[in-house]
């Protein structure tokens, strides 16, 4: 995320372009059509980020010097390795990457056996710290 900090009149200009979906302060989300037509006139037509970026109407003064290459960049990849449909879709917040693994779907004895390993660990836990506090007396 950049450094870069919007005002108020910037963040108005920028709802103002019928390809801005959201716009903070700090982010602005372009619309699904936009992001494709953006890929297709990179590849299709040969034109530079800026270009595409000036042409759909963007003050690039007032989004950034660079966020015209780095979107762009971040689109052309997703379509490279997910094809054209994978813009049309949000995918963050998918997938399975990790987090706190889900409990409230555990049946009684998958729930007892979590909680076998857990009271395991934190006994183990408990011994280490006393021989730590042993060590620290000596």
């Amino acid at each position: 995320m950049s450094k870069r900090r919007l005002t108020k009149n910037q963040i108005k200009e920028l709802l103002a372009n019928k390809h801005v979906e959201n716009c903070s302060d700090r982010s602005i989300t372009y619309n699904k059509a936009f992001k494709i037509q953006a890929v297709n006139a990179y590849y299709e037509k040969g034109y530079s980020p800026r270009m595409i970026f000036e042409e759909a109407g963007f003050n690039v003064s007032i989004i950034g010097e660079d966020t015209p290459g780095f979107s762009l960049q971040r689109w052309r990849k997703e379509y490279q390795e997910r094809g054209i449909n994978s813009l049309k879709f949000e995918r963050r917040g998918q997938g399975n990457r990790g987090g706190r693994p889900k409990t409230k779907e555990l049946n009684n004895a998958d729930r007892i056996k979590r909680l076998e390993i857990e009271n395991v660990y934190l006994k183990a836990e408990n011994d280490f710290l006393v021989k730590l506090r042993a060590a620290k007396k000596r």
